[in-house]
């Protein structure tokens, strides 16, 4: 082996698919226990062995080994920040009303076009890395910023630059469909048409996604407009996922099911058939509520989800205006506070059923034989104490495929 890492704590989900019902709960404790490490993937993961050996051996000194965690819903690369937008909050201007003023998304879109290719980059690294420090080892990037070719192209070129240049796994989701841009304000049939006829063959030509997502909302994107534009993209073999019922209860869960998409996202205001349906069709119920707590919205349902039989993954959804914390432990005690989630439920959460809402869970998620070794090590003794001691990062080390990176 390369790496043995001894005398550890080990909590991991199991499985090579999402977890879902009183499963979600249901992981591996191990005490005294050790890892190994060879070509960047686990050799074992179990008790102590005397017969194991490698050429570098780390005492954990009884410190806790989780996974690697999984943030599943970012909207990383932007350009500019929306602070200005901060005493209108604080006045109860709502969420939407910022948009139709021309505020919140299409703020970020102006900023985002004004921006170079390069100066997107070194904010990207930047915030990535910090990502990284908090025990973040894969995450998701959405676009949405450009809305037109050149823009939402521009975006997912630096997504594929970051994956090139820094160790963080990247996957990348196209969201030309985040809103209407200023230029098609008056005329939604029109945008629809250059989302579907233009801007989908020219991301599928570049290879440059593997999702696509959409925000499925009040004044933004109907049920009908959403089935059709996610159908369209599965035509270019860009799987679906979806912004769903975060505002009102228009049914973006239903499409979420009809049309199989690997995760709907937010789900706030989702109906007992939304829940249902997300259900009987396996589709992952990624929840943020580090956006719930930063618009001072309401809380998803995630326990009667999860008595239903959805697997939940929990994210941070950062972004520049609903959320913009790219602080995944936060989340986690958000989620065990606010959504009655035990820890054991956010620990799977936030890896294996995290790698499942971005078809990742075959390799990685858990510290299991033959997944990439990607793993944090906590400054805490037990699971428990990592959720208790929320607003200080109380990550020790990461390890990303097999190699220390902080």
């Amino acid at each position: 082996m390369d790496t043995l890492l001894k005398n550890a704590l080990l909590a991991t989900p199991i499985g090579n698919e999402a977890r879902k019902g009183k499963a979600q709960r249901e992981i591996r404790l191990i005490e005294n226990a050790m890892v190994g490490i060879k070509d960047g993937k686990v050799a074992y993961a179990g008790p102590a062995d005397s017969t194991l050996s490698a050429s570098n051996e780390v005492n954990c000194g009884g410190r806790l080994l989780t996974p690697g965690l999984v943030d599943a819903h970012t909207h990383l690369v932007f350009g500019g920040w929306r602070q200005k937008e901060l005493p209108l909050k604080l006045a109860g201007v709502q969420y939407l009303d910022i948009l139709k003023a021309g505020g919140g998304i299409l703020s970020t879109v102006e900023h985002t076009r004004a921006a170079s290719e390069n100066s997107l980059e070194v904010k990207g690294m930047a915030l990535l890395l910090e990502m990284q420090r908090l025990g973040v080892t894969t995450c998701e990037i959405k676009t949405g910023y450009g809305l037109d070719i050149e823009n939402e192209i521009k975006q997912l070129s630096v997504i594929r630059k970051l994956r090139k240049t820094q160790p963080m796994d990247i996957v990348a989701t196209f969201m030309g469909a985040h809103a209407y841009p200023k230029e098609y304000s008056d005329d939604r049939p029109g945008y629809i048409e250059y989302l579907i006829g233009e801007m989908l063959p020219a991301v599928a030509k570049e290879n440059l996604a593997e999702f696509c997502d959409i925000f499925c909302e009040t004044a933004v994107f109907t049920p009908e407009e959403s089935r059709r534009i996610l159908l369209e993209a599965m035509k270019y073999g860009l799987r679906p996922k979806i912004h769903a019922d975060e505002i009102d209860p228009i049914g973006g869960a239903k499409i979420a099911a009809e049309i199989g998409a690997i995760s709907a996202e937010h789900l706030i205001q989702v109906s007992d058939a939304g829940i249902n349906a997300l259900a009987q069709r396996d589709v992952t119920a990624v929840l943020l509520p580090g956006t719930s707590f930063y618009l001072d919205k309401p809380y998803a349902r995630a326990r009667d989800m999860i008595n239903a039989g959805v697997a939940v993954a929990v994210a941070t959804d950062f972004n520049p205006g609903s959320n913009p914390c790219t602080n995944m432990q936060f989340v986690m005690t958000l989620a065990c506070l606010k959504y009655k989630m035990t820890p054991a439920e956010v620990l799977t959460a936030v890896t294996l059923n995290g790698a499942a809402a971005l078809g990742r869970a075959s390799v990685c998620g858990s510290i299991e034989l033959g997944k990439k070794a990607d793993i944090v090590m906590w400054e805490a003794e037990d699971l428990e104490y990592i959720f208790y001691r929320y607003g200080s990062n109380l990550v020790c080390s990461v390890i990303k495929d097999g190699k220390f990176t902080w």
